[in-house]
């Protein structure tokens, strides 16, 4: 039951070495934020814990930019 729990988890890829986190970098940071368009948790992510950092700041900086919508609901 374990092992059927631990399949179901959502896993996102992680960032390569060659990605530049940016916040111009759209592309890149929507793989990090959900449906509902809350940034995704760390453990969800599989990041380092500077990597989240900079990731939730550049999501941000592109949400008050307008490069990135605050939620991403259609109704």
């Amino acid at each position: 039951m374990n092992k059927f729990k631990r399949s179901l988890r959502r896993r996102s890829p992680s960032i390569r070495s060659d990605e530049i986190i940016d916040y111009k970098n759209t592309s890149l940071l929507r793989r990090f934020v959900s449906e509902q368009g809350r940034i995704l948790s760390r453990r969800m992510n599989r990041l380092t814990s500077k990597q989240q950092r900079s990731i939730a700041t550049a999501i941000k900086r592109a949400r008050i930019l307008a490069s990135l919508p605050f939620s991403n609901s259609e109704s």
